[in-house]
């Protein structure tokens, strides 16, 4: 496919004093009063910092031994949702989220702290914080954007 075929790539825009894409911020108002449990784990990640390892290693940990055809049989990303993300050809992050049977249940986020909702810490959730070596983040990062086109030109 040439470059004039590709889709063109969502601006950032400054949202509330933090760069954004619409895809974040979409849905807001349903991410701002997603409902926590007591039991829920948020694994908050920068991007490229390993959240996919993170959420496999976590949905191993906690359902490897008592359901171990969900490996197989259901996306990464519905077994641990990705809270904010709204790309209208999958169903939102708080909806697939509201929708987990599993206790607990694994969410994934990008949000600054300041933007996590504040359910998570009214219900004293569990945060997995992962965190990578800045500068393996950064070329992961850049190389993930060169082929990535839903977010802008890295």
């Amino acid at each position: 496919m040439e470059n004039s075929e590709l889709p063109p790539r969502p601006p950032l825009f400054d949202f509330q004093g933090v760069s954004m894409i619409h895809y974040f911020t979409d849905n807001w108002e349903n991410v701002q009063n997603f409902q926590a449990r007591p039991d829920d784990i948020l694994i908050a990640t920068y991007p490229k910092a390993g959240t996919t390892w993170v959420s496999y290693i976590l949905d191993l940990l906690y359902f490897g031994q008592t359901a171990p055809e969900r490996q197989t049989s259901i996306p990464i990303y519905e077994r641990v949702p990705f809270l904010e993300c709204d790309f209208k050809m999958l169903t939102p992050g708080t909806e697939l989220a509201d929708k987990l049977t599993t206790s607990p249940r694994l969410i994934k986020t990008h949000l600054p702290v300041q933007f996590v909702p504040k359910s998570f810490w009214e219900q004293n959730c569990r945060v997995v914080y992962v965190a990578r070596n800045a500068k393996d983040n950064l070329v992961s990062y850049f190389h993930f954007d060169k082929m990535n086109l839903v977010e802008p030109e890295p």
